[in-house]
């Protein structure tokens, strides 16, 4: 379905009642940037969440590169094809709220009118539905120059077009768009749930949130920016245990682990200048802490970065486990997300510790993680917008650099990897998954 993003199919939280997002603004103001990041971290702790574009659907109904003078609120025939978009994309969600189990839908579109306002409120209040709004508000013009060259250019509606005619055309849009716009009010509003952010993030006024899942796409909303940043993440050098095969545990680090450590800092070193107020952060375990110290750098320590609790199982083999605990080892390859060790923690525990470092890394700049394989599994499947069924097996070798850099729509990945030998502590799922006895 080219009109959403990837759905996690198994929720892991829930909402007492269907929540749609409902956004608003002006365009080039950074709403399907806040949309789609909401709904990105939303599918992440576990809500059933779907993104729908109104421009999407706008586009395969009228057709695309379409003038600006199309946006204008007086040209009565764009206007019927604009409603006609909206409505068309509201059935779906609502579809897909009712028939697949939707907690969380997102409506990506300006709703710049109260009168657009209204009808979606009206349309799906009368089907139970919660509405929060989020509205975008710039007047920067360096971010909205910034959105409009590096986004709107890109656009279908420009496509094989010069960039000095999608700029101007794009521009004379936003003017027919301010026309008819009428902000959030908090006179008229005021029973409304609603956010509004001020130039990504600069200000806020919140209104009437209700619910915990409200709650929480507010707090979120209001840690992103949209300043340029790098992520690296990597896990510390090899220890003493991943050489002999065994999981978990705090040893120490191997030498192999300890010359990745040396190369980790050079690597860091030699990018100093192009990473202004890096941080670093570790685990309280002792091979993160090593890593970072030989690597020469300064560094704060987090309890959320700890490694997966293996509990019962913790500084043991594979093969170890699976002779001990076959019926445990089974169960975990049946739903290795879910799955939690005796006496110990499941992937789904180490989404839930890990969102506050999320909130973190959405605040910061650059950032320098140096973690444990199923930590960086789970930090990367939020970036990368994996479901939850992929999330364990997502490939986090030791000895390797990964560096994240977030942009508009989605994050570029790349690998930095140095040759220095290592465990490769990497279990791929099973094809045929057992059954336990």
């Amino acid at each position: 379905d080219s009109f959403s993003g990837p759905v996690c199919d198994r929720p892991v939280m829930r909402v007492n009642n269907p929540l749609v997002i409902v956004m608003v603004g002006l365009p080039a103001r950074g709403k399907t940037f806040m949309g789609l990041k909401v709904a990105r971290y939303l599918r992440w702790i576990g809500y059933t969440t779907k993104a729908f574009n109104v421009g999407e659907y706008r586009r395969r109904d009228a057709g695309i590169q379409k003038p600006a003078s199309f946006f204008d609120p007086e040209n009565d025939e764009a206007m019927d094809q604009r409603k006609k978009a909206a409505l068309t994309a509201l059935g779906d969600l609502v579809e897909w709220i009712n028939q697949d189990g939707g907690e969380v839908a997102v409506l990506d579109a300006t709703n710049t009118t109260r009168v657009r306002r209204e009808l979606v409120f009206d349309f799906l209040a009368a089907k139970g539905i919660r509405v929060l709004f989020v509205e975008t508000i710039c007047d920067d013009n360096e971010i909205i120059e910034a959105n409009i060259k590096e986004v709107k250019v890109n656009s279908p509606d420009y496509k094989d077009l010069s960039m000095e005619y999608a700029i101007e055309d794009f521009r004379k849009r936003i003017d027919f768009y301010r026309k008819a716009y009428e902000p959030l009010s908090e006179d008229y509003d005021k029973r409304k749930s609603y956010i509004q952010v001020f130039n990504v993030g600069q200000r806020f006024i919140v209104n009437n949130i209700k619910g915990h899942c409200q709650s929480r796409i507010v707090y979120y909303l209001m840690n992103l920016h949209v300043r340029p940043r790098r992520i690296f993440l990597t896990r510390h050098g090899e220890s003493e245990l991943n050489a002999e095969g065994k999981i978990g545990g705090n040893s120490n680090l191997s030498p192999n682990g300890r010359a990745y450590a040396q190369t980790l800092g050079e690597f860091i070193v030699s990018r100093r200048d192009e990473l202004p107020g890096l941080k670093v952060w570790t685990s309280q375990l002792k091979r993160t802490i090593q890593t970072a110290e030989m690597a020469g750098l300064d560094y704060e320590r987090w309890k959320a970065l700890d490694e997966l609790d293996a509990g019962l199982c913790d500084a043991r083999s594979y093969e170890e486990i699976q002779q001990k605990h076959p019926q445990e080892f089974a169960r975990r390859d049946q739903d290795k997300y879910n799955y939690r060790y005796p006496m110990g923690e499941s992937y789904k525990d180490v989404v839930q510790r890990l969102e506050p470092v999320i909130m973190e890394l959405e605040r910061q700049h650059n950032v320098l993680v140096i973690c444990h394989q199923a930590v960086m599994r789970c930090i990367l499947a939020y970036f990368l917008d994996k479901p939850y069924h992929e999330l364990p097996y997502l490939k986090c070798p030791l000895h390797t650099v990964i560096q994240l850099t977030p942009q508009a729509y989605g994050c570029k990945i790349h690998h930095h990897a140095f040759g220095i030998d290592a465990a490769d502590t990497h279990r791929a799922k099973p094809e045929v998954l057992p059954e336990p006895k």
